[in-house]
């Protein structure tokens, strides 16, 4: 997965200067960046996002302004097959090929980003194709061209603003996944908290719903109030959730699983949800329980690659 959204963002705010746009088409070997992986430079040089780790961005700045200058689009390829690689290269043994383009009609068209951002908020993956030899990228796929996947970002709705809440929210932020914290009881949902955790106070199915929780989206609940818990996973269970955790022993999961069974959820549909919540570390305590949770989060998305 393509960690690309600080680009998507930065060519928004950056929106009507000139720039250029690196992305690494292919890789091979120990590659520092993945397939798909984004720089944007700005005409006056500033820049945002990696296509090696720092390896081989100093070529492609000056790359970027000559095609800000003009230059037409562009593929080239970095390795280690000669003694410039330490200068312009990857002493980590890798080689990568990377497409220099301009952000404008004639390349990727600013409005793609916009596009990104739309889809990715819908919980949705864009797919967009590159004709390598014009430098075009358009919207869907087409044969013979580099296809880039852009999925939303990875997103943990907290179900029940409770002790162990506290702990997930910032280890979650922590590996890079959005956390929201959802529970109806004003008294419970605090800034103080939670503090720098988006917060949602409205009944759970209602929440969940509304962020249209797609592959990239785990629903977790913690509450142990039936009343928030289970319309919550109702929800969840309804969408494309990429992973639904509810936390409890083995006893009350199977009641849950009873009633939502009840409510003509079929064994399949159930079988989505993890519970007891997390990996089994014999955690002890809220901090402990969290870990065990973030890791069968991790799990769980990366099971569905």
């Amino acid at each position: 997965m393509n960690d690309n959204g600080g680009v998507i963002r930065k060519a928004i705010e950056w929106r009507g200067a000139p720039m250029a746009l690196a992305t690494v088409i292919s890789t091979w070997g120990s590659a520092p960046r993945p397939r798909g992986s984004h720089m944007l430079v700005h005409a006056d040089g500033r820049l945002e996002g990696s296509i090696s780790g720092g390896c081989v961005e100093t070529d492609v700045l000056q790359r970027a302004a000559e095609v800000i200058a003009g230059r037409a689009a562009h593929v080239q390829t970095y390795g280690v097959a000669d003694g410039d690689a330490w200068e312009v290269g990857l002493p980590c043994g890798g080689e990568i090929a990377v497409l220099v383009q301009p952000v404008g009609e004639g390349g990727f068209a600013p409005n793609l980003f916009d596009r990104i951002l739309m889809e990715g908020d819908r919980g949705r993956a864009l797919t967009l194709s590159t004709d390598l030899t014009s430098g075009m990228t358009r919207e869907g796929e087409a044969d013979g061209t580099f296809l880039n996947r852009y999925d939303p970002p990875r997103r943990l709705l907290i179900v029940g603003a409770v002790q162990i809440a506290q702990s997930l929210a910032p280890l979650a932020r922590a590996i890079g996944v959005t956390p929201v914290v959802i529970d109806p009881r004003g008294r419970f949902l605090t800034e103080e908290r939670f503090p720098g955790i988006e917060l949602d106070d409205r009944w759970p199915d209602e929440a969940v719903a509304a962020r249209h929780p797609g592959e990239a989206t785990a629903v977790v609940t913690l509450s142990h109030d039936i009343k928030i818990d289970d319309p919550a996973l109702m929800a969840a269970l309804r969408a494309p959730t990429g992973y639904i955790a509810a936390l409890g022993s083995r006893r009350s999961h199977a009641a849950r699983l009873e009633r939502l069974g009840a409510m003509g959820f079929t064994a399949d549909d159930l079988a989505r949800i993890d519970g007891p919540a997390g990996l089994d570390i014999g955690a002890v305590g809220p901090a402990e329980i969290a870990l065990s949770i973030t890791a069968g989060m991790v799990a769980g998305f990366n099971a569905e690659r």
